[in-house]
């Protein structure tokens, strides 16, 4: 992850935030904010998904690995997903990540579920600004800098993923 955090204005933290939307609503919803010039922090990275629930877990951990303070997943509200119930699987996704991170010694606030229509950008801007808000009140997180670094957590993190996608193969 890059380090293109904006500068801090007063000294203030800004946190690194990643946020996962979702193609049909809640992507949407951050281009209508951005038609109609409204501001969310610029601390949030947005990732283009075609659904919240392909936001496959490894991916919070991967961001949070590679330096995320935060991470935020934003879907079409249940019921209304275009893949007919994939968004109750990210419900159930993110409730079994808020205990995994919890007990791995991480703040299970860093991970937020949000829901937001393709109208609603003005809800889905004040929400990011919120989760940036809170993450900042929890602090740098610094997860990466508790590892000993031995130059291969690249390549672990890599490992992880292919053994993840092989696992998924329907053969």
């Amino acid at each position: 992850m890059s380090d293109s955090t904006p500068p801090p204005a007063d000294g203030e933290f800004q946190p690194r935030v990643v946020a996962f939307l979702c193609n049909w609503c809640s992507y949407t919803a951050s281009d209508l904010a951005g038609t109609a010039r409204i501001k969310y922090s610029p601390c949030a990275r947005i990732i283009r998904v075609m659904c919240s629930g392909r936001v496959d877990p490894t991916f919070i951990l991967q961001a949070i690995a590679l330096g995320a303070d935060g991470v935020l997943i934003a879907g079409c509200h249940p019921g209304d997903c275009h893949y007919i119930e994939q968004n109750y699987k990210t419900i159930r996704r993110h409730s079994m990540l808020r205990y995994f991170l919890e007990q791995m010694g991480i703040e299970a606030d860093r991970l937020r579920l949000v829901w937001a229509s393709a109208a609603e950008g003005q809800y889905l801007a004040e929400s990011i600004d919120r989760f940036v808000a809170d993450v900042r009140k929890l602090g740098p997180l610094n997860w990466s800098a508790n590892w000993q670094e031995n130059g291969e957590r690249q390549t672990a993190l890599e490992t992880i993923l292919k053994e993840h996608e092989e696992a998924m193969e329907v053969v």
